[in-house]
């Protein structure tokens, strides 16, 4: 064996009672037996929440990010206005003859003025149901008061029946359909 030729040195005198030689870590002291238990069963019930919740993920079960949906609130309910201010035009949308005059007169009864009735026939003699027709939101209270005075009538919204030469006058439209007819009235109940 080779000898080296190193110079001596203070760490080749060390004396004969010295067991360790060089750095060492400390020692771990021992982990008691139900640290580890501890542990493991945390590790445990981790994991399997994780998995429930994945697999509740997947499924379609558990959504993270939910699009909340729209809530459908009841528009108000809007009270029958007898309004005579408003201008009312009837049309009769049926083969017989005389029933735009008929109700001309029903709603002169009711409180408007004769000049503000205008009666006459329609282009179609085939409208299924009588229907009153108003312009805008803030007129239905008073197309339904009409329809009340008429004996009844559905109402619908619809600028078809506004005047031209005024868009901005208010006036309703009475449209008698065929509902109104002695053909297509609705027979009344025998007791």
């Amino acid at each position: 064996m080779p000898k080296t030729t190193f110079p001596r040195d203070r760490f080749d005198d060390l004396p004969e009672d010295v067991d360790r030689v060089g750095a060492h870590r400390a020692e771990q002291p021992r982990m008691r037996g139900w640290v580890v238990f501890l542990w493991a069963a945390l590790a445990t019930i981790v994991l399997v929440t994780l998995g429930i919740f994945g697999t509740l993920l997947a499924s379609g079960r558990v959504v993270l990010f939910p699009t909340p949906t729209p809530t459908v609130v009841a528009p108000p309910a809007v009270e029958p206005v007898v309004d005579t201010s408003y201008r009312v035009l009837i049309l009769n949308a049926t083969p017989e003859d005389g029933l735009a005059t008929q109700l001309k007169d029903v709603v002169v009864a009711g409180g408007w003025a004769a000049d503000s009735v205008t009666a006459g026939d329609a282009q179609s003699q085939d409208f299924a149901e009588t229907t009153v027709f108003f312009a805008y939101p803030e007129d239905e209270a008073a197309a339904l008061g009409l329809a009340q005075v008429i004996g009844g009538a559905k109402t619908a919204q619809s600028d078809v029946y506004q005047p031209l030469d005024d868009p901005e006058a208010r006036q309703l439209a009475i449209v008698i359909g065929l509902d109104r007819t002695a053909a297509g009235a609705t027979p009344a109940p025998t007791s």
